[in-house]
């Protein structure tokens, strides 16, 4: 288990470093008779913001616009996205389909809330193995 462990880490660190010199997103590793191909997505955090001061309606009209904001990134790589079930510092999750951390960083700036300051955000890029899925 942990030399599957290390081969997958070693795997990620030379598709991230060969991603970083302009190399594709996607690459394909063997491991036994299993061929898999890994791709990048970019993985953004919502973090609470500074400004969390609004009145109850102005939380809800940013509400609303938040979620016009990301049904309008639908079009534009938004994988996935949604809320945590708790009320701590970390909000949610949006999954982009996008080249590069600056293309999802751009998008996630207009957000109504973001531009409020009442989140935040943070975005890395993230190797999932394609054809898995949520159940």
């Amino acid at each position: 288990m942990e030399k599957s462990i290390l081969i997958i880490g070693l795997t990620l660190l030379l598709s991230t470093i060969a991603c970083a010199q302009g190399e594709p997103r996607e690459f394909e590793y063997q491991k036994g008779d299993t061929t898999f191909t890994m791709k990048q997505y970019v993985f953004c955090l919502y973090l609470s913001g500074s400004n969390r001061s609004q009145s109850e309606e102005e939380g809800e009209a940013l509400q609303k616009e938040h979620l016009a904001h990301l049904s309008s990134l639908k079009d534009h790589g938004l994988v996935m996205a949604g809320p945590f079930g708790d009320d701590g510092e970390k909000r949610g999750i949006l999954l982009f389909d996008l080249e590069t951390v600056e293309d999802a960083n751009a998008l996630v700036e207009k957000d109504p809330m973001v531009i409020d300051k009442r989140l935040d955000f943070d975005c890395h890029p993230l190797w999932l193995a394609k054809g898995t899925t949520l159940k």
